[in-house]
């Protein structure tokens, strides 16, 4: 069963610097979430438990610090002379889609501030309103096979991939990411399946399994199922992203 937020569209009366984000943790001047130089909000709360996760501190809804949009849109604001042409703010988590009321506040409150937003999201939780008001969404698509997804996240596949065919309609700039898992997600058809899925999407990357969050997973009282053995090697990295150019060329070719 995959979970849809209540977030059908902009709610009559709600205001968007007012409503409160229980956040985990913000970073500025992040270069890796999203194009240019961005404040990156991690949200509090998932409802997945990835092997990979490397924020384990930020899986539980508990705790974390409340802030309302407004509070955090005028934190951005200060930043903002660095951001150019093609920076901005990053929601991210935790899963932001886990308050997406909140998510849908911020998002709102940021572009009226002209702030370029981007909303990084394993998409589990269906909420079109939150997909539509973000300039750019970043899918974390954990693997392509629903049985083996669940294995990895211990959390069912559909939302995911409803909000991949969402995007891939709506004309939406997204980009779709994978992490590299070894006995998970590095096999070659795997990643052929997902090249083909994500077709429309403006960016495709594959990125490492590191296993440098490990120490969080025991702070927060949970069990790290993954060990070193999973990080991937140069050399398969290199075989697999060597496979994505090679058939988004092919699939370039075609279009032509």
């Amino acid at each position: 069963m995959s979970a849809t937020s209540n977030t059908a569209g902009r709610g009559a009366g709600l205001r968007p610097g007012g409503v409160k984000v229980r956040v985990h943790s913000i970073e500025t001047l992040g270069a890796l979430d999203g194009p240019g130089i961005r404040t990156v909000v991690f949200f509090k709360g998932c409802p997945m438990r990835c092997a990979y996760c490397h924020n384990a501190d930020a899986l539980s809804a508990d705790g974390g610090t409340l802030m309302s949009a407004a509070e955090i849109a005028a934190f951005a604001v200060r930043y903002k002379s660095y951001y150019g042409q093609t920076g901005g703010v990053t929601l991210s988590g935790g899963e932001p889609l886990m308050q997406a009321d909140a998510a849908l506040a911020l998002t709102e409150a940021l572009k009226a501030e002209g702030i370029h937003t981007a909303l990084d999201t394993s998409g589990c939780i269906f909420a079109p309103a939150v997909l539509d008001a973000a300039d750019l969404v970043i899918l974390d698509v954990k693997h392509t096979d629903p049985q083996r997804f669940f294995d990895l996240t211990e959390y069912p596949a559909d939302g995911t991939f409803k909000t991949l065919e969402y995007l891939k309609g709506s004309g939406k700039r997204f980009w779709v990411r994978q992490v590299i898992v070894n006995g998970f997600t590095d096999g070659g058809e795997q990643i052929k399946t997902l090249i083909k899925a994500a077709a429309g999407a403006e960016k495709t990357e594959l990125l490492p399994f590191h296993n440098m969050g490990a120490h969080k997973w025991a702070a927060a009282g949970l069990t790290c199922r993954l060990s070193a053995d999973a990080v991937p090697s140069a050399q398969t990295m290199a075989r697999l992203n060597g496979l994505l150019r090679t058939k988004q060329d092919k699939l370039l070719q075609r279009k032509k």
